[in-house]
């Protein structure tokens, strides 16, 4: 069974993990004392027995940070991402501790002399060999799992759109190593199938189904309306020492990451958990939007300034538009933009989007907003607090109230700043493209914010963000 397995790979796992450190630690020392090519003045008098001594501690110290920050846990669905952040905060406090230790050495020779270049040199290492470690792991392990090999048994119990769900995903993700074995449903004749997994019983065989086959893993799958059985169904499984998993339903109202709190002993989950309302995120955020708008007024504004020359040449009306769209809490506000069109009637424009080949647009209007260059003086914008670097694109009043109607959870968006760029707009959904699919972004953004999440948008926003093909 998987358990096994997983005990085996645990072992090896950690096995591993020592000879990194200890090969990291080695490197750091030759290259840095051995070699003699960035020695300090001072740490070659030290014997090699002196540095290789402390490994006896950095070896169990590292091992254990390593559990605490969860690099042992299965790693069929582990995101790299997450995995490289841990391995980063690991070394780091393992850094943290050695670097105390050697400062309260004092004057101590060994601890005075010791290299605080090779200390550096085995933090920068062993991160770069634990990440490839791992990322062999997972080569190795993805590989095994899809030829069959290292599979977790799972029986799913309920039929409903959270099975179909899990079902498609397991089959487009193999690597995963999750075999399905069949459905347990008291709404489906038996024999029933969804993409060949194929029902087996009803939810009342599940105690039998425990006993007579080697199951990993029970997920719950039940259909909103039968959530009256789930207690026995738990009940069961937590009899048979089996593991087991619930997924909900209602995903479509849960956000994926689901913000729980304890209220003396009862679960509350909040429907929508917006990282942005903490305090100390929103004063970060707001801080980044001040610095990067200040310089990015000043690195652009050679081009502003040509364009504001072009508009006003090519063109009778004014040189900046703004525009009315909807933003933080529903507040209306003003947004600016290089006019890219002759000056039309108020209830015209309002009401209006741009079509392609548009007679509207001017000549150098058509390749200011293919370019963006047409969004720069929203930098103001965000200086004023009107938006952010990053976030959901506002729309106009018109729009918002006709969206609000067709799309659901459409106004959740409204819950942080707009944004001059955003997770909808660099994955392509600029201009004329689905606004459901916006919405998917953008809630996904708002629900998974981080500092990390806001740079990479940007960084990706220079690579593709700015040419926009839907814009005319």
């Amino acid at each position: 069974m998987i358990k096994n397995n997983q005990r085996s790979l645990n072992r090896t796992h950690v096995l591993l993990d020592a000879l990194v450190i200890v090969f990291s630690y080695t490197s750091a020392w030759y290259l840095i004392i051995e070699s003699g090519l960035f020695l300090e003045a001072g740490t070659g008098v030290l014997a090699p027995s002196v540095y290789f001594i402390p490994l006896l501690i950095i070896i169990p110290l590292y091992l254990v940070l390593y559990g605490i920050f969860q690099l042992y846990t299965p790693k069929r669905v582990m995101r790299r991402r997450v995995e490289f952040a841990n391995i980063c905060k690991a070394n780091t406090i393992g850094l943290l501790i050695f670097t105390l230790a050697l400062y309260l050495g004092g004057k101590n020779p060994y601890f005075y002399n010791f290299s605080r270049r090779m200390v550096m040199a085995f933090f920068v290492i062993n991160i770069l060999m634990e990440v490839l470690e791992r990322y062999a792991i997972h080569r190795t392990l993805h590989s095994l799992r899809s030829k069959g090999y290292n599979q977790k048994h799972i029986l799913l119990v309920g039929y409903s759109r959270a099975a179909e769900g899990f079902i498609e995903r397991v089959q487009a993700n193999p690597e995963w190593g999750y075999h399905i074995q069949g459905i347990l449903d008291d709404h489906h004749p038996a024999g029933f199938q969804y993409h060949h997994i194929p029902v087996l019983g009803v939810s009342g065989d599940l105690e039998r189904f425990l006993v007579e086959n080697n199951l990993d893993e029970i997920v719950v799958t039940l259909g909103l309306k039968e959530y009256e059985k789930l207690e026995r169904i738990v009940a069961t499984c937590e009899k048979s020492g089996v593991h087991t998993k619930f997924i909900p339903d209602y995903n479509n109202i849960i956000p994926t990451r689901p913000y729980t709190e304890d209220l003396q002993g009862l679960p509350v989950i909040n429907i929508r958990h917006v990282p942005l309302n903490d305090l100390l995120n929103a004063t970060f955020k707001r801080g980044v939007d001040i610095l990067g708008a200040v310089v990015a007024i000043l690195l652009f504004s050679p081009v502003m300034i040509i364009t504001a020359i072009l508009v006003k040449l090519t063109s009778p009306g004014p040189v900046i538009y703004s525009q009315e769209r909807v933003g933080l809490h529903n507040r209306p506000f003003k947004m600016y933009k290089f006019r890219s069109m002759a000056v039309q009637p108020l209830a015209q424009e309002k009401s209006k989007w741009t079509i392609p080949g548009d007679p509207r647009v001017t000549a150098v209007g058509k390749f200011i907003r293919k370019t963006s260059i047409d969004e720069m003086p929203q930098f103001f914008n965000i200086l004023k607090g009107d938006m952010s670097l990053v976030g959901p694109r506002p729309e106009r009043p018109f729009f918002v109230e006709r969206f609000k109607e067709e799309i659901p959870r459409y106004m959740v968006k409204h819950q942080v700043r707009p944004g001059l760029t955003g997770w909808a707009q660099v994955n392509g959904y600029r201009g004329d493209t689905s606004i459901t699919k916006r919405i998917e972004h953008d809630l996904y953004y708002i629900e998974n914010w981080s500092p990390g999440f806001d740079f990479r948008i940007l960084f990706l926003t220079i690579f593709k963000g700015f040419i926009n093909k839907n814009a005319y």
